[in-house]
């Protein structure tokens, strides 16, 4: 591996990791596209769709450790619904991480692409009074926590992500969570999923050692800067830049595909 690599990698690795950790998403969703098209268009390497999941399955799992250990203090982690989701949602990503490896890179491409199109439709319908009610109030169903948990696990496990941005969409609409305990929560989960997610993609073969190292260790010191300060930054701004994120990255990799 060359040098530019290495910092391309750590670069892509940080920007990722201090977004996830502000939005509370795992980051794939910003990464999967900067590694697929930023190290070829600079000329310094370029990684398969199989080996790009591979490390963004290893890589998500260290930054959301990272962005939970740092909102570990913070009142905003609802407990029961992590313990609900988590367990649905690491099963179903171990599937979907595995399993990810009979399927071709278009296709892993593809579910990509749709799963980030749903995430982008779902964030711009309107939430009325949702962060209105006291966290300490805010109720759930288990039933509907833990079938939305195993399908969005499946789907993310098969990319190497860990679901969060569809999981903080569909805890906001669906579960009726309110923004801010979504984003400590979510982050909360996706860890939990990509203890399914990396396992899976490791026994398939498609984790590249170094550079999954150099994302670990950006990850590692980005994700906790943006969850501490995704406290102090306004409900909708945090929405709106999950929002922006989604639907540009949708575009790209349809795009691609299309044409």
């Amino acid at each position: 591996m060359t040098l530019g690599l290495g910092v391309t990698l750590f670069w892509i690795g940080f920007v990722g990791s201090f977004i996830s950790g502000l939005v509370g998403i795992g980051g794939s969703i910003v990464k999967y596209p900067m590694l697929l098209y930023i190290p070829p268009l600079l000329g310094v390497g370029s990684f398969t769709a199989h080996e790009v999941s591979g490390i963004s399955a290893v890589q998500v799992f260290f930054a959301t450790l990272s962005g939970v250990f740092a909102l570990r203090k913070e009142k905003v982690l609802n407990k029961p619904l992590i313990a609900t989701m988590g367990v649905a949602i690491i099963i179903g990503s171990f599937v979907g991480a595995f399993g990810g490896k009979f399927l071709s890179g278009d296709a892993i491409n593809f579910v990509y692409a749709v799963l980030a199109t749903i995430a982008a439709a779902m964030m711009f319908v309107p939430k009325k009074g949702l962060d209105d009610v006291p966290l300490e109030q805010v109720t759930f169903s288990r039933p509907l926590a833990a079938v939305s948990a195993f399908l969005v696990g499946v789907a993310s496990g098969i990319v190497g992500a860990a679901g969060a941005f569809i999981l903080v969409p569909v805890m906001l609409l669906v579960l009726k969570i309110p923004t801010r305990m979504t984003i400590a929560t979510s982050l909360a989960v996706t860890f939990i999923s990509s203890i399914g997610s990396t396992v899976g993609k490791v026994l398939a073969g498609d984790v590249l050692f170094w550079p999954s190292v150099i994302m670990i260790v950006a990850s590692v010191l980005a994700a906790p800067i943006g969850a501490r300060l995704s406290t102090k930054v306004n409900t909708k701004v945090l929405q709106g830049i999950l929002a922006v994120l989604i639907v540009a990255t949708a575009g790209k990799i349809w795009s691609d595909m299309l044409f």
